[in-house]
């Protein structure tokens, strides 16, 4: 079993979601992804989210009708911060050791990586596939992950980056756009724009 793993807010969950997780399921031939919206990032204490159950709601709408997609409550269930290294065990426990786990985050994310909880075993329990735009400079992937320590050698071998379509879409625009009127339709799947619309989010 090879299944990929996208983390995230996901306030709103769009098509640029969408795309890097089909991208991803062709290229590393990934039989399963699963999405896991987090409760309380810890990069991200400081910013208001929308209710966890519209987040969740939002995903489960935008991948029904695709049978290769799925979806976590996991860490909307847990207490305390999302970290992935947590969200990596835990699925690991369920799915068991058998299962190939690939993290698909930003490529900026994985320039982190090392700053993240635990990461040398983070690193041991999951391959990490590093999402960009054509035209990103990977080099900069090398730069940051250095092979002067076990860490960063681990990191150099657990990183793979995989090139999606230039898409400039972001949560954060279309958050700015539903508060100020401004269209967004064709941003987020219909489904989510309905459920946007119904709820009143982001006004």
């Amino acid at each position: 079993m090879r299944l990929g793993v996208m983390g995230g807010t996901f306030d709103p969950i769009h098509i640029g979601h969408l795309v890097t997780a089909e991208e991803a399921l062709y290229q590393f031939e990934l039989d399963e992804v699963l999405f896991v919206p987090s409760a309380r990032p810890p990069h991200k204490t400081d910013s208001r989210q929308s209710d966890a159950r519209h987040r969740l709601r939002m995903v489960e709408l935008s991948i029904e009708a695709d049978p290769s997609l799925s979806v976590s409550a996991m860490e909307l269930e847990r207490e305390g911060l999302s970290y992935t290294i947590d969200t990596l065990r835990q699925i690991h426990a369920e799915r068991g050791k058998g299962t190939d786990l690939y993290f698909i985050t930003g490529a900026d994310a994985i320039l982190e990586i090392l700053t993240w909880k635990d990461p040398e075993e983070l690193l041991a329990e999951s391959r990490f596939i590093a999402a960009t735009r054509p035209g990103y400079p990977l080099e900069k992937l090398a730069e940051a992950l250095p092979d002067s320590n076990s860490a960063g050698e681990a990191a150099l071998r657990s990183v793979s980056a995989m090139e999606i379509p230039a898409l400039a879409i972001s949560s954060t625009d279309i958050r700015r756009r539903a508060s100020e009127g401004r269209p967004f339709r064709y941003l987020v799947c219909d489904a989510v724009w309905s459920y946007i619309r119904e709820n009143g989010l982001y006004r």
